[in-house]
């Protein structure tokens, strides 16, 4: 291994620019201050990890992946559908991330390029299930703006909903659908659902 960690302490202060940068799709459905790329990388892994674990994946592996899925979004920010409409090329992550790791002791540049290659290829049920996770999680966090006032949220809960592929993805979908948003505060304290 290589002495010189610079590169990848460098990376682990770029990797902290996620906890600033807002998902810019909400501006358009009226959210002032919506959540952060971090901050949806988070919870999809743990979304990530469910799924794997009801379609009898590997939850680590679909968690991992699903955790490191936004990271090249510290060089080119978080450019939502209609952006992307108006950039010549996007940006494959897998260059970001060898661009990321370059310099970075050879174990830890191989595994982060493998993650971000896994997750783009998705070519495995993990992969899948990670993928699924992010589209669960954009439909959650749009239920809880909708549920803060925020109606056209609406649209990114019906169209992260019609991507979810898996099974277990979608079964999940319908129950989060169907509970509201508060309903787990409403069990944990011992009241009634509404």
């Amino acid at each position: 291994m290589s002495d010189d960690l610079s590169p990848v302490a460098k990376f682990l202060f770029e990797a902290g620019m996620l906890k600033h940068t807002a998902r810019t799709g909400w501006w358009m459905a009226g959210v002032r201050q919506p959540e952060t790329v971090a901050e949806h990388s988070w919870r999809t892994s743990l979304i990530a990890s469910v799924i794997a674990a009801m379609e009898g994946a590997d939850p680590s592996r679909a968690a991992l992946l699903a955790v490191w899925h936004d990271t090249g979004e510290t060089r080119t920010g978080d450019v939502n559908h209609l952006g992307k409409k108006y950039t010549e090329v996007e940006a494959d992550p897998r260059d970001i991330a060898a661009d990321q790791v370059a310099g970075m002791p050879a174990a830890v540049a191989e595994a982060v390029t493998e993650i971000i290659g896994a997750y783009e290829a998705r070519d495995t049920l993990e992969a899948d299930c990670a993928r699924d996770a992010d589209k669960l999680e954009c439909m959650i966090q749009g239920i809880e703006y909708r549920d803060q006032g925020y109606a056209n949220a609406q649209r990114w809960i019906d169209n992260s909903r019609g991507r979810i592929t898996t099974k277990s993805g979608q079964a999940l979908a319908d129950a989060v659908l169907a509970t509201g948003s508060l309903d787990w505060l409403r069990s944990a304290l011992g009241e009634q659902p509404r």
